[in-house]
């Protein structure tokens, strides 16, 4: 992997374990020569995270829509900025400069994010791996819910298989570098033919 794009939080949460581990995947990426590619922003999560990189040594690629820029909230020391039009834009242009995603904890963003590439990763449009990065069981409510869609027949268990989690950015990047996309055959005639009887 040459380069992972991080969703999260563009407020720090009340945890400052939250804080410490944006930090630490930041030095962790930089460690191991990987970019970071990220929304662009100077705060919360984000800013942290990109500081880290930028601390350390590493390379930095911010992607923001030119609105949200205009609120100064675009970090000023980044390698690269890209400005772009809309957030359907900066989501692709981020899924394109990535081999792989890690979300950490965050809002409404941070879920419409990862989403995204899980349903990309499902239909199989994108084969790179997301990775949750749960610290102290941010993410467990959704990972439940995840199993409980499974259990309901809603998502298949090999599709579920494609969300990777560690509580550490070195675990979860050494999983990130294990993955392997889900080969099914072809689920959607299935669907579709269970839909029929």
């Amino acid at each position: 992997m040459k380069s992972v794009c991080v969703f999260c939080g563009s407020s720090t949460g009340i945890r400052d374990s939250y804080r410490e581990n944006a930090g630490l995947l930041g030095k962790v990426l930089t460690e191991n020569k990987i970019t970071l590619v990220y929304g662009g922003g100077n705060v919360g999560l984000m800013g942290i995270i990109a500081d880290a990189v930028i601390e350390a040594g590493g390379k930095t690629i911010g992607v923001m829509p030119k609105s949200i820029a205009k609120l100064e909230l675009a970090h000023n020391n980044l390698t690269e900025l890209y400005l772009v039009d809309t957030m359907a834009e900066r989501k692709e242009m981020m899924a394109k400069l990535s081999d792989a995603f890690i979300a950490m904890p965050g809002g409404f963003g941070t879920l419409d994010e990862l989403s995204e590439i899980l349903t990309y990763n499902q239909l199989r449009i994108c084969d790179k791996p997301l990775g949750l990065l749960n610290v102290d069981g941010y993410f467990n409510g959704l990972l439940n819910f995840f199993d409980h869609a499974v259990g309901e027949g809603f998502v298949r268990k090999e599709h579920r298989k494609n969300v990777i989690t560690a509580d550490n950015p070195a675990e979860l990047l050494n999983n990130l570098e294990k993955y392997q996309p889900v080969h099914i055959g072809k689920w959607i005639e299935d669907i579709k033919v269970e839909a029929e009887n």
